[in-house]
């Protein structure tokens, strides 16, 4: 697997990207990196990166209904060969909690933990 070492990413969900970028960076002291707003955006404060995810982003696609909605927060690990990845975990018998979906920042899909916390792992798109 590989990583980013730049940023460390959380992807929160959202019900207004715009709302949520101006109480981000107005209140909070984010810097707004981008926007695709209403669907999603990125802010920066040191080392974190911030992904809002609006309901037509890819991201809260992926997301079962009995994990949306605040509070379904999830790590995001940034992978070179998402395909790759589900096939080596799918080997060792890991438990899936979607499909794979795509978006234009790219494609995602979710693991649980044994707790059954999410993980996403994300390939950026070329």
């Amino acid at each position: 697997m590989s990583t980013s070492t730049e940023y460390a990413s959380v992807r929160y969900l959202v019900a207004d990207v715009q709302a949520a970028i101006d109480f981000y960076t107005d209140r909070l002291g984010f810097t707004l990196h981008t926007s695709a707003a209403p669907a999603f955006a990125d802010v920066i404060r040191g080392h974190l990166r911030l992904l809002l995810s609006g309901s037509a982003s890819s991201g809260a696609r992926a997301t079962p209904v009995e994990y949306a909605g605040p509070g379904a927060n999830r790590i995001h690990l940034i992978v070179a060969d998402l395909d790759a990845e589900v096939a080596r975990l799918r080997a060792t018998g890991t438990e899936f909690r979607s499909d794979v979906v795509s978006g234009p920042g790219g494609r995602q899909i979710l693991v649980a933990d044994p707790s059954g916390n999410l993980i996403e792992l994300f390939q950026p798109a070329a």
